[in-house]
């Protein structure tokens, strides 16, 4: 077996979950991921090293993401499944209707939240990256992003409740 099928192997899953969390489609997910790999096996002579190699992968894979949704005309758009979650098999109608209002809401709320604190709340939600490993991306200390992380959650957390208080 070869260092970069290893690799596959051992981050194939890790990629695919973050695309389809962040899709919220598995086609794309499947498409997105094959892609990421593709450019990765040809990318790998660059990779120096200075983060892990599963941040670098998500990276490249969130790039593949945004290009695949700029090109379909969809850009800043979220899908609703991507702040709810993967969808639970016995979910009854009412509950999918209701996490699908959620997920909207959570949607228009994330989309108005600023940069960095989305990047940040996104890695670490959808990617589940670690403090440590989301300050290797923004080449920042961990500390930075955990109360980026932080501030980020608040601010959606404040929008939900005035949201809700407006109903």
């Amino acid at each position: 077996m070869t260092e970069f099928e290893k690799i596959y192997r051992a981050y194939f899953s890790d990629v695919y979950c973050y695309i389809r969390r962040l899709s919220g489609d598995e086609q794309t997910a499947e498409e997105i991921t094959s892609e990421t790999f593709f450019k990765a096996m040809r990318a790998i002579g660059t990779f120096r090293g200075d983060c892990d190699i599963r941040v670098w992968l998500c990276q490249i894979a969130k790039n593949c993401y945004y290009t695949d949704r700029r090109k379909a005309g969809r850009t800043g758009q979220f899908d609703a499944a991507v702040l709810a979650g993967l969808p639970c098999e016995e979910e009854t109608a009412e509950e999918k209707v209701l996490r699908q209002e959620d997920a909207a809401q959570l949607r228009m709320i994330l989309h108005g939240v600023p940069e960095p604190y989305r990047e940040v709340f996104m890695w670490r939600v959808f990617a589940e990256l670690s403090f440590k490993q989301i300050g290797q991306i923004f080449e920042k200390s961990e500390n930075w992003a955990c109360v980026t992380y932080h501030r980020a959650k608040n601010m959606i957390q404040s929008r939900l409740e005035e949201q809700n208080h407006e109903k």
